[in-house]
């Protein structure tokens, strides 16, 4: 009945079946994974088929996502040690409903879901963080001590015009850091604003195996599509070497590094994983502050934690019943976004979560690096990842947006207002995707934008 549902929708619009089109309009985007509700709760169901000791763990990470920590000494001895410098108190105030963060909007406001990541660098070439304040810049401290400074961001408006004439208008942000609490940063640091993304999903793209993601990769663009399509690799403590898969810049492996670097780096919550901690050698304050103990997160919190966002269910596509949806997918198709923002992947074997093993998915990504021009670009490498080269995020969940988030904030920076400004940002090996939306009339780029929110 759906097939044929599809079916019918793809004629009486003029998109043809066979044109690959189809699966763009699939509704469970998380194969069995995918949320039962059409809710503003949505983003938080839970997968189906937990047991009653992963259901209770998951709550537990879910409490600790939602809770903050508090400075130390404290009665609350589970969830103190904050900071001393810190981004925020609680995961949850960077992702906002468990979507994405927003960037600052009002002047001197400082980012709590946009974090300004730091790497210096060296006389070798190499690159490592700042000497002085470290991986990521912390603007906020608790009680009794002074943040490492303040960040500034203004905005250039840039202007140009679609095919038919309409014009449309961008912002070009820029970031300093004012006020430095330690002195000024190394001349050779480069700054890297990165806002919170979604973490929906995120255990069916860790499920997602290895093999499929090379599989996908295109360095020598061989094809000469003018796509590419890099793997970031990523060489961990014990040197074993590891596949990128999360993050702006894919510089993360797996959910557990992703949450215990942002643990660590923007609350200042030292855990087995990463005992040291964001204080750095000059900051001699920061290293003599009081702690909740010598690890402040217990190895069976970052667990629950871990198995919370694993557990996650994906929301159900909107809106598949209207012609301009399906007009849009095949637009999407035709434009080539398809290319990068790949409709369809399929996951491997789970043995502890079944509903996550061996889905056929519809993330919109590749889990690749791609480089996506000087617009975009931050100048600041990321292990293998360049200055201009980011990871296609995932779309799905994307129509969600405004129902959850403090506003509309796209790409890496939040500089995006609205989907269509997201789309002209698009340069590099985009920039032909790009091209054809600016070519489209107003009515097809009403529909593409029409299917993105379906997502």
């Amino acid at each position: 009945m759906v097939a044929g549902l599809f079916a019918g929708m793809l004629a009486a619009t003029g998109v043809a079946a066979s044109n690959g089109v189809a699966p763009l309009l699939a509704p469970d985007s998380g194969g069995a994974a995918t949320a039962s509700g059409d809710a503003r709760e949505v983003l938080a169901e839970y997968l189906a088929g937990l047991s009653e000791a992963q259901y209770r763990t998951a709550r537990r990470g879910e409490a600790f996502f939602n809770t903050s920590f508090v400075p130390s000494p404290s009665r609350a001895q589970v969830r103190d040690g904050l900071g001393p410098l810190f981004n925020s108190g609680a995961c949850r105030s960077c992702h906002n409903s468990l979507g994405r963060g927003s960037p600052p909007t009002d002047p001197g406001q400082q980012p709590v879901a946009l974090v300004l990541q730091l790497s210096t660098r060296s006389a070798d070439g190499s690159w490592g963080m700042d000497p002085i304040y470290g991986a990521n810049f912390n603007p906020f401290a608790v009680e009794g001590f002074e943040p490492e400074g303040r960040v500034v961001i203004e905005r250039t408006p840039l202007r140009g015009r679609y095919a038919d004439g309409t014009e449309w208008v961008v912002d070009q942000p820029a970031y300093r850091l004012e006020d430095l609490r330690y002195g000024a940063l190394h001349p050779a640091t480069a700054i890297s604003p990165r806002l919170a993304q979604p973490i929906i999903g995120m255990g069916l793209l860790q499920a997602v195996p290895e093999e499929t993601i090379l599989a996908l990769a295109d360095p020598d663009d061989r094809d000469g599509d003018g796509i590419s399509g890099r793997a970031n690799w990523l060489h961990g403590k014990d040197g074993e070497k590891r596949l990128g898969r999360f993050g702006w810049k894919s510089n993360q492996p797996d959910i557990l590094a992703q949450t215990v670097a942002a643990l660590s780096q923007e609350q200042g919550i030292t855990s087995s994983h990463d005992p040291a901690g964001n204080c750095t050698a000059a900051q001699r304050d920061c290293r003599a502050a009081p702690i909740g103990a010598e690890l402040e997160i217990e190895d069976a919190d970052v667990d629950a934690l871990v198995l919370f966002q694993r557990v996650l269910a994906v929301p159900p596509r909107r809106n598949l019943d209207r012609p301009a949806v399906a007009r849009g997918a095949a637009l999407f198709r035709q434009a080539d976004c398809a290319a990068c923002h790949v409709p369809t992947l399929e996951t491997a074997a789970v043995a502890d979560l079944p509903a996550l093993s061996e889905q056929r998915i519809h993330a919109y990504t590749d889990l690749l690096l791609h480089d996506m021009g000087p617009g975009l670009a931050d100048g600041r490498p990321d292990h293998q990842a360049t200055g201009s080269e980011w990871r296609t995020p995932p779309l799905w969940g994307l129509g969600r947006t405004p129902d959850i988030a403090r506003g509309e904030f796209y790409l890496h920076d939040g500089r995006a207002r609205t989907l269509e400004e997201a789309v002209l940002w698009h340069g590099g090996e985009a920039a032909a995707a790009r091209a054809r939306f600016i070519a489209l009339p107003p009515a097809d780029r009403a529909a593409l934008i029409a299917f993105l929110r379906s997502l």
